[in-house]
């Protein structure tokens, strides 16, 4: 990136995708493990993805994987979008944080440490940790469907926060990034970006949210989401304006974070709507970088069917579950571990011991004697 302004168009040169010649030596090997071909299903693609992200045959166990939480407030929820309170989802932040969420149980079954970083929770900053709260850009994000989420700088300081949490995991050597976020209004951000992206309508991506909501909480958040729209349209060629302008800061931070990620090539499972909506900016700012990363699950929600759609990109799971956070994410990952494990582990059938060949030469006049007596 450039010392001055961030230039997004400098991540279409810095990020190369995971390396062909490393995923054909891949499967390579697992043809040589005498299993039938697709005999373990999509355990195979997830092996030979794992090893051209990782460089390497055979593939690395994942044993430093992180589950990172961008968690944020966000002005629109006070439209009554969402089912829980605008300005709460610092309690959701306390139940992580305290090991009572779902992701936490996950994640403490897994054995995989959990990082919640604050961006834009509409709290006192001190009733948090510091390692939680010292990322903070602002308290809350603006009504997206009357005004800006963020300032133009705000906007920069979030994306470059998300780029800089990315380089920390990528040093302490964390092999696998588990993406959620803890947000109220999150998902009516999401929807708008993911219906300006695909140039759709709001009815198409508005869903329930995490907590299901009724019908006129539906219609509150359609229509939302629909003036939104029309603020993100204008400024769908700038990515950072657009991020500014609807998204707010949670949001646009996981979307640096995504891209810078993919910079450093540590491979990514996506969550639910919020994560793929920010992938799916990411895929606008740099195209390759979509390939570092993977779905973890499919929410229900209709906003992220589409953004997966346009992404190309399956699913791992499909179990209903609505509850964010990284959940998801958290479950899909003892399959990326089994594939890893069995492209690693299965052994290779030595190689067939040609024929050998009849001898063509001439007998000896000895051989000759002996074979006429």
């Amino acid at each position: 990136m450039s010392d001055g302004g961030l230039s997004l168009d400098d991540f279409g040169d810095l990020i190369e995708r995971p390396s062909v010649r490393i995923r054909r030596r891949a499967e390579e090997r697992r043809a040589r493990t005498g299993l039938a071909p697709k005999a373990l299903g999509r355990l195979d693609d997830l092996g030979a993805w794992l090893a051209a992200a990782q460089g390497r045959v055979p593939v690395a166990p994942i044993e430093r994987p992180r589950a990172v939480l961008f968690a944020g407030d966000h002005g629109i929820a006070h439209l009554g979008v969402s089912a829980r309170a605008a300005g709460t989802a610092s309690a959701l932040v306390r139940d992580a944080l305290e090991g009572a969420s779902p992701a936490a149980v996950l994640a403490r079954q897994a054995g995989v440490p959990l990082r919640v970083v604050d961006l834009s929770l509409d709290c006192p900053a001190d009733e948090l940790p510091d390692e939680v709260a010292r990322h903070r850009v602002r308290r809350g994000s603006g009504r997206l469907d009357v005004e800006d989420a963020l300032t133009a700088a705000e906007a920069e300081r979030a994306f470059r926060t998300g780029m800089a949490l990315a380089d920390e995991e990528a040093d302490a050597g964390t092999d696998l990034v588990v993406l959620g976020d803890i947000s109220v209004g999150g998902t009516t951000a999401a929807g708008v970006l993911i219906a300006a992206m695909c140039g759709t309508d709001a009815s198409v991506v508005t869903g329930r949210g995490g907590v299901r909501i009724d019908d006129l909480t539906w219609m509150r958040k359609c229509g939302a989401i629909r003036d939104g729209l029309r603020r993100a349209r204008p400024v769908l060629g700038d990515q950072l304006k657009l991020l500014a302008t609807v998204a707010g800061a949670d949001l646009t931070a996981m979307t640096g974070f995504l891209l810078q990620c993919a910079v450093r090539r540590t491979p990514v499972l996506l969550d639910g709507v919020v994560s793929a909506a920010c992938a799916l900016v990411g895929q606008r700012i740099a195209f390759r970088a979509p390939d570092w990363w993977l779905t973890g699950q499919a929410s229900g929600e209709p906003g992220q069917a589409k953004a997966l759609d346009r992404m190309a990109s399956e699913p791992l799971l499909d179990h209903g579950i609505t509850v964010g956070e990284g959940t998801g994410g958290l479950l899909a990952l003892p399959l990326l571990r089994a594939a890893a494990a069995l492209a690693a582990e299965l052994p290779e059938l030595p190689a067939p011991t040609p024929p050998e060949e009849p001898s063509t030469a001439e007998p000896t006049a000895e051989e000759a004697v002996a074979e006429a007596t």
